[in-house]
Parts: structure tokens; C-alpha cells; sequence
């Protein structure tokens, strides 16, 4: 009998795993492959654009599918006030605006994993203890804290990375003077993923804690015990192995998260710097020049558009692997 097979109410047969079961769910694997576009494109195609493109013109708040300047060029998605192609800053958008997300997730997965491993572990009054550091954070309101995170540590990082740079000079070292020159521009967008990573790790230490406390009561951690392992060789060998799937599943529902959040403070003016763009950075743009008389859509519409098919596509992805990899949870 084939592998897999199923009857009306039951499979017979050895059981599907986690990934075939997701193979099986439409909404999820188109999601996976539209996510996995939009990433190539975000970072393919903006090298292929001519130059002409990529800058300022004087084609400012040009409608789509209008001539650029010099009449060598198509402006897809039209331009904004500075007459940048909205077409090229949507895919640099893309690029900050995943990238934020995935970098901030990991770095909550990082925290979050590694804390909720020892809580559930170690057990007794270090669990107790660590857990309710735990509550006490969740109950700091997180975007306010991101704001006066940004705003308190924003210009000191960018000033000891001047310090660096002028230090770095001074003693001809200049790898180190490009590198830190580089990293000045891109300060904030630094500072805003260590914010944001700092408030996403709460829910992720809760959900690997709770795993590890099921985990450690069966019987190969038991086995591994008696053996002599350590406590850390249990943990990464034995424990990790056994929480990546359902890790992987919120890491998944958490990057949406991240680019909500960051998407909302680049809207108020407290996310990316300009020339960067993300896609809040491109709404606040839009936001900034509607008129009843005028309305220049195309600047909203487009990256609205994006961030929407992007989020839900990323929602319905960590759907289809928490119904894949963790069954029981269903809220």
C-alpha cells in the first residue's frame, strides 16, 4: 500500500510528514512561491534598471507608464515628488522592509530560544524567576518602547560610528574607515532592528519553554541523562532538533509582525532615514502629498498593494506550517 494514502476520515499507511502535508495546502505553497518571487525581484531587478532610474529627475509626480526625462525610459509605477521611479524605490522598499523583518526575527528567535530552553529546563525557581521577567516585559508598551529606544540610543550609535571612522583614519586602517562610513547611513535601520528584536523574543521564549517543559519529561531525555550528557549537550542536541519545526512556524507568523511595526514607525518619521526607503516610508511619502484635487494614487496604491500581498502571504504561510508541523494549536 502506497505511503500516505488517505480514506474519508483517517490516512492509512505510514502518516504524512510535516511537509507533505503543506505541499497539500494550496493557499500556503502559493503563498511560499509569491513571497520567494517578490524577494528575487527585490534584489535582482533593481540591478538590471538603468541609471536614469535610480536617482532624482525632473519628472516629478509623473502618472504611470509616463516617459522619463530624457525620454529614453518608461516609468511603470510613475514618480514621486523628487521624480524618483516608484518602480525602483518599491523594490529597494522591498529589500529593507524583509529585510528588517527576517533579521529581526532571527535575532528574536536567538533570544527567545536560548532563554526559553534554560527557563524550561533548568525548571523550579530559575523558571519561575525567568518567567516572570518575562510578564513584566510584555507589560511595557512595545512601540513606545521602540520609540524612546530610537530616539535615546539613535544618535550616540551614530556618533561612536563617526568616532570609529575618524579613529580608523587616524591610524590609516582603512577597511575599517570604509566600513564604519558605510554603517552611518544606515544607523537607524540598525537601531530599529535591535528594538524590535528586543520586543519580539517574549512570545517565542514562552512558546520554546513550553515545548521544552513536554520534552524533557520523555524518555531519550531521561536516556540522555543517564548517560552522563551534559545539560547543554541535552539541550542542543537532543531538545533544539525537536523544537526547530514548531520554532520555524512562529519565526514564520513573527516577520509580519516585525514589518508591521516597522512600517508604522517609518510612517510617523521614526523608521528609515531618506534616501532609504521601506514600504511605510513609501506610504508616508504618499500620505504626505494627498489632495482632494490632485490625488497623486499611484503612491499609495502601489506600495499599500505590496506590503498587503506580502503580509497576507506571510500569514497564510505560517498558517499552513503551524496546521503542518503543530496540529494542537489552532488559535
Amino acid at each position: 500500500m502506497a505511503d500516505g494514502t488517505s480514506t474519508a476520515n483517517r490516512w492509512t499507511g505510514s502518516p504524512p510528514n510535516g511537509w507533505d502535508v503543506l505541499k497539500r495546502n494550496r493557499v500556503a505553497m502559493v503563498s511560499l512561491l509569491f513571497l520567494v518571487f517578490v524577494a528575487l525581484a527585490a534584489i535582482v531587478i533593481p540591478f538590471f534598471l538603468p541609471d536614469a532610474l535610480k536617482g532624482t529627475s525632473d519628472a516629478s509626480f509623473s502618472p504611470p507608464m509616463s516617459p522619463s526625462a530624457d525620454k529614453a525610459h518608461i516609468h511603470y509605477l510613475g514618480t514621486d515628488v523628487n521624480g524618483q521611479d516608484l518602480f525602483y524605490r518599491l523594490l529597494m522598499g522591498a529589500q529593507v522592509s524583509l529585510g528588517v523583518g527576517l533579521v529581526a526575527a532571527f535575532v528574536s528567535l536567538l533570544i527567545g530560544g536560548v532563554y526559553g530552553m534554560v527557563s524550561g529546563y533548568a525548571g523550579g525557581r530559575v523558571d519561575g524567576g525567568m518567567m516572570r521577567l518575562v510578564d513584566i516585559l510584555n507589560s511595557v508598551p512595545s512601540l513606545l518602547f521602540v520609540m524612546i529606544f530610537i530616539s535615546a540610543f539613535d544618535g550616540h550609535f551614530k556618533g561612536a560610528l563617526d568616532g570609529v571612522r575618524l579613529d580608523a583614519q587616524a591610524k590609516d586602517w582603512g577597511w575599517l574607515e570604509g566600513l564604519a562610513g558605510n554603517l552611518i547611513p544606515y544607523s537607524r535601520i540598525i537601531i530599529l532592528v535591535i528594538a524590535l528584536s528586543f520586543i519580539q523574543w517574549l512570545t517565542m521564549a514562552r512558546i520554546v519553554r513550553g515545548q521544552v517543559l513536554v520534552l524533557k519529561e520523555l524518555a531519550f531525555v531521561t536516556a540522555a541523562r543517564t548517560m552522563g550528557q551534559s545539560s547543554w549537550a541535552i539541550l542542543w542536541k537532543h531538545l533544539w532538533p525537536n523544537l526547530s519545526t514548531i520554532v520555524l512556524t512562529y519565526l514564520t507568523l513573527t516577520i509580519p509582525a516585525v514589518i508591521r511595526d516597522e512600517s508604522f514607525l517609518s510612517f510617523l518619521g521614526l523608521g528609515i532615514d531618506d534616501p532609504a526607503a521601506s514600504w511605510g516610508s513609501l506610504l508616508k511619502d504618499g500620505a504626505q502629498v494627498i489632495n482632494p484635487l490632485d490625488s497623486k494614487w499611484w503612491l499609495l496604491v502601489f506600495p499599500a498593494s505590496l506590503m498587503s500581498a506580502c503580509l497576507l502571504a506571510l500569514n497564510f504561510l505560517g498558517d499552513g506550517l503551524r496546521d503542518a508541523f503543530d496540529p494542537k494549536s489552532n488559535d
